[in-house]
């Protein structure tokens, strides 16, 4: 249960600026510039943040270097880094609700699933990393007589971190987890409209004690402080989530720079395909409204096409439609709200764009206004596109907002094409009785992940990443150690 009282007070509670977190210290930028921090609540400012500069990325960039090559974390034992960061897992949960209402403040996710998947996630991830890390092993190869083959795992070195603005604690966390934990220093550039809890858990990090300067934060615009850190010839790996066209920058500046490795994850536009054999419809509705417009359709992996089946797809829009008409958007602080804000006035603008688009195209739009324009905020309907061709705007490109496109389909044969028809690859699911055409569309479809009967459920324990242009490397589970640790051969006669 949500304790109202203190929600009440805490979004009263007003927000110092944010400033940069360079070699354990808090710093403004290097020429005092700042951004307005805008909450998608009602428009307004909420506090400012430090406009970085590139300078500003270089310091944190050479402090970060500094802490790893003179072994102040990456010399200490696994087991001791481990205890700092069960401690600092510790001290984000005991702070979870002040994060969680921060962050809806600052990016507008409803409250419920703020708690949980932000600052609740993010404990939960440092944990798991913290504790697997004690656990890797180096290997010894099969050689012949005489010699000696050993293969030691080390920590690749600086890692840049830039994360998004949908959910920056969880996804950063997928991040800064097995990265500090394998050793590695860490420079962190959030989202510009998503800064202010990231930067909180820095300052925690600290309390923890991770020493200065193995975790650096530095807040600003992508095109100033992301570009600084990806030609950076200090840096020795990226990770970044976000959009393919900085993807694509990243990769650019890192063949211009060192050859950094760079490990993106770029969105999707998720098939949501339900056969008339599906174990249950009214399950099947509320799950695929939810994994579309929940946080207001803000989410990488969000079933943003629905291919429902010929001989049940009037039905199934009609019970969306009920479903979907009865969500509650509005106030992200109230326990109440399914769907929140969108993030920006932006993001908003680009939403409704989509929905003229096919509008005027000659599809049906359900939905797709702007709501709540008097509070200032950014809100939006619920919108379930139908008519839609596989071919549309609106079948090809990422939305992320809560705009449905539903296509329909005949064959298995024709879902399988209609799924792949696109370039991402992120996520998928399919909805049917028959546990061989499960497995035959598992097998077929080009994502990253598949959900048989249910959408968007699953942990740690397993990896999520894309393929095609929804990315490269994976997050999540052991395997996310690949993108922070070298490996090294010893070869040795004996």
């Amino acid at each position: 249960m949500l304790d109202t009282d203190k929600i009440t007070k805490l979004r009263k509670a007003p927000v110092p600026p944010a400033l940069h977190l360079i070699d354990g210290k808090a710093r403004a930028a290097s020429d005092d510039a700042t951004l307005p921090v805008i909450s998608p609540l009602d428009g307004r400012e909420l506090t400012t943040m430090a406009r970085g500069t590139a300078s500003d990325g270089e310091a944190a960039i050479a402090a970060a270097r500094a802490a790893f090559d003179d072994g102040r974390w990456s010399g200490l034992a696994p087991s001791a880094r481990k205890k700092i960061l069960l401690k600092w897992a510790d001290l984000i949960e005991a702070h979870a609700l002040e994060l969680a209402v921060l962050g809806v403040r600052n990016n507008g996710t409803e409250i419920g699933m703020a708690l949980k998947a932000e600052p609740l996630s993010a404990a939960a991830t440092i944990r798991y990393y913290a504790e697997a890390i004690d656990k890797i092993y180096g290997e010894i190869a099969p050689t012949a007589p005489g010699t000696l083959g050993l293969v030691h795992r080390e920590p690749v070195g600086v890692v840049g971190v830039i994360v998004p603005w949908n959910f920056p604690l969880m996804i950063g966390a997928w991040k800064l987890g097995p990265a500090l934990a394998a050793g590695n220093t860490v420079v962190l550039k959030p989202a510009e409209t998503a800064s202010l809890t990231l930067r909180r858990i820095a300052d925690l990090a600290l309390e923890a004690g991770i020493p200065a300067g193995v975790f650096n934060v530095v807040l600003g615009e992508g095109a100033v402080v992301g570009e600084a850190i990806s030609l950076s010839m200090a840096v020795d790996v990226i990770v970044f989530t976000g959009s393919g066209p900085v993807g694509r920058r990243l990769m650019e500046n890192a063949a211009k720079s060192n050859l950094k490795r760079v490990y993106l994850e770029l969105g999707g536009k998720s098939p949501n395909i339900v056969f008339a054999d599906a174990p249950d419809l009214d399950e099947a509705v509320k799950v695929s409204a939810n994994g579309i417009f929940r946080n207001s359709g803000q989410v990488c992996i969000a079933g943003s096409r629905l291919l429902v089946q010929r001989e049940i797809h009037d039905a199934f829009v009609q019970k969306l439609q009920a479903f979907s008409e009865k969500m509650v958007v509005g106030d992200p602080l109230d326990p109440a709200t399914q769907a929140g804000a969108i993030n920006s006035a932006r993001q908003l603008e680009q939403n409704l764009s989509f929905v003229e688009q096919a509008r005027s195209g000659g599809r049906q739009v359900i939905g797709g206004q702007r709501l709540l324009e008097e509070t200032g905020g950014y809100f939006m309907q619920p919108t379930i596109v139908t008519g839609v061709e596989a071919s549309d705007p609106l079948a090809q490109r990422e939305v992320f907002g809560p705009v449905l496109a539903v296509i329909p389909f005949d064959t298995e044969a024709e879902a399988i094409a209609i799924a792949n028809g696109t370039d991402y690859g992120l996520a998928a699911a399919v909805w049917t009785r028959d546990l061989s055409r499960a497995h035959r569309m598992i097998a077929a479809i080009r994502a990253g992940v598949v959900h048989v009967n249910t959408y968007g459920g699953s942990d740690l324990s397993v990896p999520l990443g894309g393929v095609k242009q929804s990315g490269n490397g994976h997050d999540k589970s052991l395997h996310a150690f690949d993108k922070y640790l070298d490996l090294k051969t010893a070869w040795i006669k004996l």
